[in-house]
């Protein structure tokens, strides 16, 4: 019976896995158009491009198509001053042919009424898109008529002209919303969140844990080399687990003996074993084994040393070793791993 992920960390190994194996079956590829209006945030575009670029650079093969549109011309400036130069003007949009359709807003954008917004968007809404705005970009759906009964967050600047324009709109009160096939964000900081649930909606929970390791890892105030987020910041867990993992991540080319960090954290190994079970999903062995695993991944990925270097870094005491345990787990040995990621790249 092969060996496999149990712990927390399967999460955050679970997309390379799949992209080393190649064997999980391709989802369709989806068409997601950006509207850019003038004086757009730069930021809230940004961030939910980057959820999805990322997730085709973390897929098994690419699931999203972005379609950058400007308005008049196909040449935008941002509320930065930036110039964006875009795929195309609104008037050549081919609305019917995308799958998501999200209006850029912000804060120096001018809400008013744009007759061929309107047309495009009640276009791609009877074709069965998905609509959606950022910052105050919902604004354009409400004035279509899109939004009657939907929730809609809004930049609190502007909610009250919702709710007094478009009564029917479902004002709320979260940084972003999805409900149905309507998607919104109040400003520039929640755009990353509410693309990483629609990718959450589309390709499931492992693909967005992968992503949020690369989007996420500076959110905190401390970064760790293997993070977890789901461990290593939760405010709720146990001293003593958070010292154990703290020892596991801090030994990770001379691991630690169970006995040893429970003395080190002054309980028994039987206390630690189910502290372990119970916040990690793993025994505290199994959870070390998983940890060491996941750093040979990254230096794999991430370096050109040599098999035998990546084996002594993750606490192996052999190459042998080293190789039936990475293939156990990840079905791939450690060389096809390495020519697989790299050839992504």
């Amino acid at each position: 019976m092969r060996s496999s992920f149990e712990s927390l960390l399967k999460n955050k190994n679970m997309a390379h896995f799949a992209k080393g194996q190649g064997s999980e079956p391709a989802l369709p590829l989806r068409r997601v158009a950006f509207v850019l209006l003038d004086n757009f945030s730069m930021m809230a575009f940004t961030g939910a491009v980057d959820a999805l670029v990322t997730a085709n650079l973390m897929s098994p093969a690419p699931l999203y198509e972005v379609l950058v549109v400007g308005g008049a011309s196909a040449v935008v400036v941002s509320d930065l001053g930036i110039v964006i130069s875009a795929d195309c003007c609104l008037a050549d949009m081919a609305e019917k042919q995308q799958d998501i359709l999200v209006v850029c807003g912000g804060f120096r954008v001018r809400l008013q009424v744009d007759p061929l917004l309107r047309t495009k968007l009640r276009s791609a809404d009877a074709a069965g898109a998905m609509l959606g705005g950022l910052w105050n970009g919902a604004y354009f759906l409400a004035e279509a008529g899109l939004l009657d009964g939907y929730d809609c967050a809004f930049h609190p600047d502007g909610r009250a002209m919702i709710a007094e324009l478009f009564p029917k709109v479902r004002l709320s009160n979260h940084a972003y919303v999805l409900d149905r096939e309507r998607i919104s964000c109040a400003g520039a900081n929640s755009s990353l969140g509410m693309m990483l649930e629609v990718v959450r909606r589309g390709s499931g929970f492992n693909l967005v844990s992968a992503i949020e390791e690369v989007l996420s890892c500076d959110t905190m105030q401390e970064v760790l080399d293997v993070s977890v987020v789901a461990v290593d910041y939760d405010p709720t867990l146990p001293q003593t687990l958070k010292s154990a993992l703290e020892l596991m991540h801090n030994n990770i080319d001379e691991p630690l003996t169970v006995d040893e960090i429970a003395t080190c954290v002054d309980i028994s190994r039987r206390q630690l074993e189910r502290l372990f079970c119970r916040h990690v999903n793993a025994t505290p062995s199994r959870y070390y084994l998983e940890l060491r695993l996941t750093r040979a991944r990254q230096l794999l990925q991430q370096t050109n040393k040599s098999l035998t270097d990546i084996a002594v870094a993750s606490g192996f005491v052999s190459i042998s070793h080293f190789r039936r345990c990475f293939s156990e787990f990840f079905e791939i040995s450690p060389g096809r791993f390495r020519a697989a990621s790299h050839s992504r790249r």
